[in-house]
């Protein structure tokens, strides 16, 4: 079975301005009606306000323009301010955090996906993190964009699998991260191999869907 890879390309820069904005990405250390998609403490990808889980052999591909920096502040639980832009532009400038923001403003980085195969195919998300492990993941995804699209601007897309890894903290156990495994690159309107989670997938797995 084949999937197409595609995004809008309205008001789109040229491929060939990716590598400089995706690396500002290195030193950093969602429109509307798109998912939210978050790694929970477990180690389990889930989108939604449901908390759906994500098909563990799902692919997914990555719009290399919606790579974004910027600051959030944390209430109790709530978004307090976010003031987040694209990375070919300079950090935001930021006033005095909210009162009740808990930590201040926090670096975050983020990026839209859209799901390319399994039971959830033709989804966008949108993935935004200000854990270091978060981070280090989406930096060395761009890292890996602008080292693609040096090579060869024809295909900057990454289709990727959302996986995770882990470490042990002394103080709060097991610690999840989340890893973007590349499993092949394609064009912005180009045609994904078709190794798809329909065809993989045991068939007698289920969705779950998880509380917060």
């Amino acid at each position: 079975m084949s999937n197409i890879v595609t995004f809008s390309q309205a008001n789109l820069p040229a491929v060939s301005s990716l590598s400089t904005a995706l690396r500002s990405l290195e030193n950093d250390v969602s429109p509307a009606g798109v998912a939210i998609l978050k790694m929970d403490k477990t180690g389990h990808w889930v989108f939604g306000a449901d908390q759906t889980e994500v098909e563990d052999d799902a692919t997914w591909a990555v719009n290399p323009f919606s790579f974004i920096h910027g600051f959030i502040a944390w209430g109790d639980g709530d978004v307090l301010g976010e003031k987040m832009v694209s990375v070919s532009q300079p950090l935001p400038e930021l006033d005095g955090a909210p009162p009740a923001a808990k930590r201040g403003w926090e670096t975050q980085v983020g990026l839209s996906l859209k799901c390319i195969s399994g039971e959830d195919k033709g989804l966008e998300v949108r993935f935004s993190t200000t854990s270091v492990g978060g981070k280090r993941a989406v930096q060395a995804l761009a890292v890996a964009i602008a080292n693609q699209v040096e090579a060869d601007q024809t295909k900057p897309v990454p289709v990727i699998y959302l996986k995770k890894e882990h470490y042990q903290h002394k103080s709060y156990g097991k610690i999840y991260t989340p890893v973007f495994e590349i499993k092949e690159w394609v064009g912005m309107d180009a045609e994904a191999s078709g190794e798809t989670a329909e065809e993989d997938a045991p068939a007698e797995t289920t969705r779950r869907r998880r509380s917060t």
